[in-house]
């Protein structure tokens, strides 16, 4: 999985990544509706912050938003499964 800084991304592409990924996860905020414009806003500041993150996985050729949490715990585990196939 590959990190992509949200700067390299033209506007366009990157409003499409977040409006995908926020319609597909299908976020519930509770009993107030939040329109689509202000779930983008939460998300781009979430990634001004770097809070999020957008990634890219060549092996499925998809592009999603991880926390840096998440990020970290998914590349950990790939060191970690690397690491215990070359000791098998």
């Amino acid at each position: 999985m590959i990190e992509i800084p949200s700067e390299r991304l033209p506007s366009a592409t990157l409003n499409a990544v977040i409006e995908e990924y926020i319609l597909r996860e299908g976020t519930d905020y509770g009993v107030q509706e939040v329109s689509l414009q202000s779930k983008i806003q939460q998300v781009e500041g979430q990634l001004a912050r770097g809070d999020v993150l957008i990634t890219y996985d060549p092996a499925t050729e998809t592009c999603t938003l991880l926390t840096r949490y998440q990020f970290r715990q998914f590349t950990e585990q790939q060191r970690n499964s690397g690491s215990c196939e070359q000791d098998a």
